[in-house]
């Protein structure tokens, strides 16, 4: 067992004590709905980046490689400064969307070296420039630019031209679980000397400014340990944190400096006459070390050396090609061994080396180990404590000041029970410093592989009684919580299940907790979504932004609707995930039988529904093979959407097989079931398939029925429908030429950004690939191809494409044995039936299920391994300036962003650039299908 492995396999308390301290501090606090008090809900122009520095944050603090406790009472950041600048470097700089020409962005380079999950080891990367940060530069052209323009980067000011920056290099290690390391190295990768301030940042987050009361704070003053600078801060005399049964008190801590060091203090408030033109509660004010250090405001820090807001200041000028080192320390009361702080940081950067050679697959090659340990560092780096009550946010801390009358009809009023002081796994901390159920769901899968506690931890927050609307309801994310999101969250909850019983044992606790609050959201869904009761869904947005014809989230008029076959095919894998919950429930108690019959007939229900007539229209088009929306009209009138989009594959996830021996020990589920089977053929027939193979029966439950099948993979197999060269696309490239045209509307394929925009920031669901969707693709034919017993092939429209597996003598690694949720060992591939009549050419050659889903995951994972020149596509096209620099430079060849989604056509890395966590499902890939 690694020492890491050993720190997250102890008692709970023990664990749990490791955890304490965390890179819990968002990279953005401004511009979040928490902070937002205005009547219109305008969250980004209420509270913009350049307020940030001078007012004080209600809900969460913000700062470059923060790491602060589990409660954010504590908190440190570092800030910089190159004495070119305009501002400190206190945070990192982007746009939002009426600034920019795709939506929000942050426009920073900064990578997510290495992490660990006890956070016993950090390394964060950031690239300062040694030239004025072009922050007008960047806002002027991103708002000249068009919506079929690029977005414009900071790497295409040219900042970085000529190596004029400093990489600053920021390890946190922990010498115990109470005490923490800070070290920061820059490096002058520039061609002269240059100067650089180095500013590190200790702070409490503001509690005590909110209500009409005076509350005590806390306090930061300056003290000496063996003659070197330090503070002390302590929040012992400060009134319990609201909102917890437990005392959250840190007590004393003393945070060391090098010598020659200059302290600076301040007050963490807001600075009233910038901000609202009135005077501030304290006399120094949160923007103090600003205006001392860049603007030489010597008044505007406080003499006496205390506040709630410390810093220490060292300038230094480093030669080019060398670098500089400062080190701190800080603990509880500053009673530290002798050890040399050095030594205590490499030696967890080694242990972090000795965690991830264990959980690396011996197949993986050093570049697919290298984007996979990157993946999860981005993964780690991305927890927050998310601190939010809704209740408070919409009435208002002080009686004295309430927020505008429109908050209480406007955003998320319906959540009032919402309150939070977790530590949440985020899509990101720049573009996405709040949760997404969704994205948290996918994120828990790759999380399992390294730490399947906060997996499941994370599952369990999302269906708690402080989250989990009474009505049943997954709050969908900050913006609006009422909003729908697919439900995968029992997908995600078996799955992790699953592969924590292989490597740990069953944790049916879990998964019984678990099971009894999506049995609230499946009925809430129901009776929701199927408005008609007639097992059709109307899930509105569904996460897709923009693919879909119209906004599915808002009121049709003249009592028009939509039926939507990817909330009907979400449905239909909801059913089947839970029947597998129960069933395994029922191994130890056989009430759950019922329940498993209940869900099984449900999806019958379903899936026979997407075949039904709506007026003279099923959601499955017999014309064109494929599965469409379909407006429907009061007069029983309708018409389909036909796009051919991931809505109509969609319902190809509702897959799950029941092997006859499997349902045996069964008795009420396996008597329901025959009965079902026999009295109610005339639906079952839609969707559930027997099949005879080795002496064995399994029943195939398939939304899709096999002539259904053979259509739908003829697209996903087609490079000039779905299969791009580096994955799935959203949206069939047949559209390039031949788009939908519904009214003044219209769909089109659009590989990159979109340029219609019907909801969402930067998403774009109109041609790129997505990880999340297409990761669930290839578990969908993994499925297939159990329960066909390996006796399906796709036929392919363009041979050399795919990489097929032909022989049937050869074998094929299949990783993940037992529901592919584990390693597993080569087994013969056979040669079975082929699927024929599909509207394509004739085939050149055929490729199994699993092979396909394995060309699949490697095209994913390619868009991150570099070529043999050296050229990672995430990054770009060659000849272009990023592409160039990450290929050619040796400061950034081996640097990785884990982007939102990808160029349909080229890889190209999309949207969000910070790691999407769903986006870390690379790792997953790896892990599973490497070699």
């Amino acid at each position: 067992m690694t020492a890491e492995s050993a720190r997250m396999s102890g008692a709970p308390h023990d664990v749990a004590r490791w955890r304490k301290w965390g890179p819990y501090l968002a990279d953005r606090a401004w511009g979040t709905v928490r902070e937002d008090y205005s009547a219109n809900g305008d969250a980004w122009s209420y509270f913009p980046h350049d307020l940030a520095r001078s007012k004080a944050f209600r809900w969460g603090e913000d700062g470059i490689a923060g790491f602060c406790d589990r409660y954010q009472i504590l908190c440190w950041s570092l800030a910089l400064w190159n004495e070119q600048d305009a501002i400190l470097k206190e945070r990192f700089f982007g746009l939002v969307p009426g600034e920019a020409n795709h939506g929000e962005d942050v426009k920073e380079c900064y990578f997510h070296l290495d992490a660990v999950p006890s956070h016993s080891y950090q390394r964060l990367l950031y690239k300062y420039p040694q030239r004025a940060f072009p922050y007008t530069q960047l806002i002027d052209e991103n708002r000249r630019r068009g919506a079929h323009d690029p977005e414009f980067e900071l790497i295409d000011t040219g900042i970085f031209d000529d190596g004029r920056y400093f990489d600053v290099v920021i390890e946190v290690a922990k010498e115990n679980a109470e005490s923490l390391l800070f070290r920061i190295t820059a490096h002058n990768r520039g061609p002269e000397r240059a100067p650089l301030h180095l500013i590190p940042q200790l702070w409490f987050r503001n509690t005590w400014s909110w209500s009409c009361e005076a509350v005590p704070a806390p306090s930061i003053k300056a003290i000496e340990v063996d003659g070197r600078p330090a503070v002390l801060a302590d929040d012992s005399n400060t009134p319990a944190l609201a909102g917890l049964l437990h005392n959250a008190h840190l007590g004393p801590h003393v945070l060391e400096f090098p010598a020659g060091t200059e302290l600076l203090f301040t007050d963490n408030e807001t600075n009233g006459p910038r901000v609202w033109g009135a005077q501030s509660k304290s006399r120094y004010v949160k923007d103090a070390f600003h205006r001392r250090i860049v603007n030489g405001e010597h008044e505007a820090v406080n003499p006496a050396r205390s506040g709630t807001k410390a810093c220490g200041w060292m300038r230094v000028e480093i030669d080019p090609g060398a670098s500089y080192s400062m080190t701190m320390r800080m603990g509880p009361g500053g009673a530290f061994p002798a050890t040399s702080p050095e030594s205590i940081v490499d030696l967890r950067r080694a242990e972090a080396d000795e965690f991830y050679a264990a959980i690396h697959p011996p197949r993986a090659s050093a570049e697919e180990r290298h984007v996979q340990r990157q993946a999860f560092a981005g993964l780690l780096w991305s927890k927050q404590s998310y601190l939010l009550d809704v209740d408070i946010w919409l009435d208002g801390d002080d009686p004295n000041l309430p927020p505008p009358a429109e908050r209480q009809h406007g955003r998320n009023a319906r959540w009032r029970h919402l309150n939070s002081m977790r530590i949440l796994s985020m899509p990101d901390k720049w573009e996405y410093p709040w949760f997404a159920a969704w994205d948290l769901a996918f994120h828990t899968v790759v999380m399992a592989l390294i730490d399947a506690h906060f997996a499941k931890e994370q599952l369990w927050l999302m269906l708690f009684e402080q989250f989990q609307h009474p009505n049943g309801q997954i709050p969908a994310y900050e913006w609006e919580f009422s909003d729908l999101n697919p439900p995968v969250h029992a997908w995600a909850v078996w799955r992790v299940y699953n592969m924590d019983r292989i490597r740990n044992g069953a944790d049916r606790p879990f998964l019984e907790k678990c099971f009894h609050k999506l049995m609230l959201n499946f009925t809430w869904w129901v009776n929701k979504v199927d408005r008609e009761g007639n097992n059709v869904f109307e899930g509105g947005f569904l996460g897709l932004d923009n693919i879909t014809v119209m906004d599915r989230s808002e009121t049709l008029p003249g009592g028009a609707s939509i039926d939507q076959s990817d909330a009907t095919g979400w449905m239909g894998m909801f059913c089947l995930v839970m029947m597998r919950m129960a069933l395994e429930l029922a191994e130890e108690n056989a009430a759950y039988e019922g329940l498993a019959t209940k869900f099984f007939e449900h999806y019958v229900y379903i899936g026979a529904a997407m075949k039904m007539m709506r007026g003279d229209r099923t959601l499955w088009d017999e014309a064109d093979g494929f599965f469409y929306d379909l407006l429907r009209f009061p007069d029983g009138t309708n018409v389909p959407f036909r796009v051919r989009s991931l809505v109509g594959l969609i319902p190809l996830y509702a897959i799950e097989r029941l092997e006859r021996k499997w349902i045996e020990p069964f008795e009420v589920f396996r008597e329901n079931f025959d009965w079902f089977m026999k009295h109610r053929a005339d639906i079952v027939e839609h969707c559930v398939t027997t099949v005879h193979h080795d002496g064995e029966t399994t029943h195939v439950l398939a939304v899709v029925d096999q002539n259904q099948l053979q259509h739908l993979l003829a697209r996903v197999a087609d490079p000039e429908e779905f299969l791009s060269t580096f994955g799935l696309r959203s949206l069939s490239k047949a559209h390039q030429q031949q788009p939908f045209v519904f009214g003044n509307a219209s769909v089109t394929y659009e590989p990159a950004e979109a340029a219609t925009k019907l909801k969402g920031g930067n998403s774009n669901w109109r041609g790129p690939v997505w990880f999340p969707t297409t990761f669930l693709m290839i578990e969908t034919l993994r499925k297939l191809e159990k329960a066909y017993s390996g006796n399906v092939r796709v036929a392919l429209r363009n041979g050399h494409d795919v990489q097929p597996r032909n022989d049937p003598e050869s074998t094929f690694a299949d990783t993940r044995a037992d529901e592919g949720l584990g390693a597993g060992s080569a087994r013969p591939r056979h040669r079975g039936m082929t699927l024929t009549n599909v509207p394509v050419p004739p085939p050149e050659n055929t490729t199994t299920l699993t092979g396909l889903a394995a060309d699949l995951a490697r095209r994913m994972t390619s868009i991150f391994v570099p070529d043999a020149d050296g050229y990672r596509p995430a990054h770009g096209p060659r000849g272009s300036r990023k592409a160039e620099l990450f290929a050619r430079d040796p400061h950034w060849k081996d640097l990785i962003w884990f982007f939102e989604y990808f160029n349909g056509d080229t890889g190209e890395g999309l949207g969000a650039s910070h790691q999407t966590g769903w986006t870390a499902l690379v790792a997953s890939l790896i892990d599973e299908w490497s070699g």
